[in-house]
């Protein structure tokens, strides 16, 4: 047994995968959730391959693979004409270029894996009413204070505690997340339900004058999942409040009838104003440490924020175990492995939500344009950075699960 325990605050997607990849190399894991009950609040959510690539490594790749659709496109729409922009091929070549496919996975479903994997591992304890408020240390262990006045001490802390981390405001003090000037509605509908002749084996986005639409299958064709995002300036952050259907329609009025009959067939909209931080390169304080959302929170426009979290558990656990006791020394190289790749999808994001997903007028020809011109070895050839594993190779195929079609 490792030197015990890690504290790790959330039990989102990557708090429970840094769970996993820790207690898979013998540190015992102590997770604190605020909530009562550990649950995701959400729906769909997109898995490019490197996600793949590290459920691979957490030896549940084929359970993510079992709850997942594998989408054949990504199909881009004009919003305002309704005519097809492009279409990018996600089956054969790319799935041989990058080693695993991509898909769409209900969130719930996804976290569910999650925390039957911790709840079956001896070194995991999962804890919920646990609201933790910030920490203490002594240089050589952090110390969880939670609002009940409990206190929980273990080597080292992982904040993972999301876009609103109590741990990151403590470590880096960067105030409230900056509000992106866009709103999302979200809403799942039975399959039944979607118009017929939209009903596409795709992650389909119509780019619309300052909004998008986005849908795709779920939980093997039962749902689809609506996301339509809309640039309207709000000056409060909300998640998850329901809102009308009236003021949903309100900020995509100039869509083409097509792509507004997505909105008609919504059913118990809810809205969540998009948020992100800027990059920065402190993750680190003595021995506290963020992941995911805490470390880096992105807008949802690269499809990467649940893949990233989970990144980031891989490599945080591949860190503590080569350094054999030296935290100092894998803090810092799991923050130097993880800096500049997550800044690039936070920047990326940003640049497509204001220049690809919403321009009018001569933007949006050009981008139309710029678009068509793109072949699907160029696609993959520009998301290599991305797709690619950004793992060493395993010295055994025991935790390869391999491409599933």
């Amino acid at each position: 047994m490792r030197q015990a325990p890690i504290i790790i605050v959330g039990g989102g997607i990557g708090g429970l995968a840094a769970a996993i990849a820790l207690a898979q190399k013998d540190f015992q894991v102590t997770v604190l959730e605020r909530a009562s009950r550990y649950q995701e609040i959400g729906a769909g959510i997109q898995l490019g391959p490197n996600a793949f690539h590290a459920f691979d490594r957490l030896a549940l790749g084929d359970a993510a693979r079992s709850i997942a659709v594998f989408i054949d496109q990504l199909r881009l729409m004009d919003a305002i004409s309704a005519e097809e922009i492009t279409n990018i091929d996600l089956t054969d070549y790319f799935r041989r270029r990058f080693g695993n496919p991509y898909a769409v996975v209900h969130r719930g479903d996804l976290h569910g894996i999650l925390v039957r994997a911790c709840e079956t591992n001896a070194n995991v304890t999962l804890r919920t009413d646990c609201d933790v408020v910030g920490y203490e240390q002594n240089g050589a262990r952090a110390t969880a204070l939670l609002k009940s006045g409990e206190r929980i001490s273990g080597c080292l802390l992982i904040g993972a505690d999301g876009l609103r981390s109590r741990i990151r405001q403590q470590v880096v003090g960067d105030g409230a997340p900056r509000i992106a000037g866009h709103t999302t509605y979200r809403s799942v509908i039975p399959t039944e339900q979607m118009p017929e002749d939209l009903r596409w084996n795709a992650a389909t986005l119509w780019a619309g004058a300052k909004c998008h639409l986005v849908h795709y299958p779920l939980s093997g064709w039962k749902v689809f999942n609506l996301a339509i995002t809309c640039h309207n300036d709000p000056v409060e952050a909300v998640a998850a409040r329901p809102v009308s259907h009236d003021e949903v329609l309100e900020g995509f009025r100039d869509v083409h009838p097509r792509a507004k009959a997505i909105i008609h067939h919504g059913k118990d909209w809810k809205a969540w104003v998009t948020c992100d931080r800027d990059p920065t390169d402190r993750w680190i304080d003595g021995r506290v440490v963020l992941l995911g959302d805490a470390a880096h929170p992105m807008l949802q426009y690269f499809a990467q924020g649940a893949c990233m979290a989970l990144e980031d558990a891989v490599c945080l656990a591949d860190e503590l175990d080569k350094a054999q006791g030296d935290l100092d020394h894998a803090l810092e190289q799991y923050r130097n492995a993880r800096l500049l790749r997550t800044a690039r999808v936070q920047l990326g994001a940003r640049e497509l939500g204001n220049h690809v997903y919403h321009p009018s007028g001569v933007h949006a020809l050009l981008r139309n344009q710029l678009m068509r011109e793109i072949s699907l070895e160029r696609f993959c050839e520009n998301l290599a950075w991305l797709y690619q594993s950004p793992f060493p190779e395993p010295t055994s195929d025991a935790v390869r699960g391999g491409v599933r079609s």
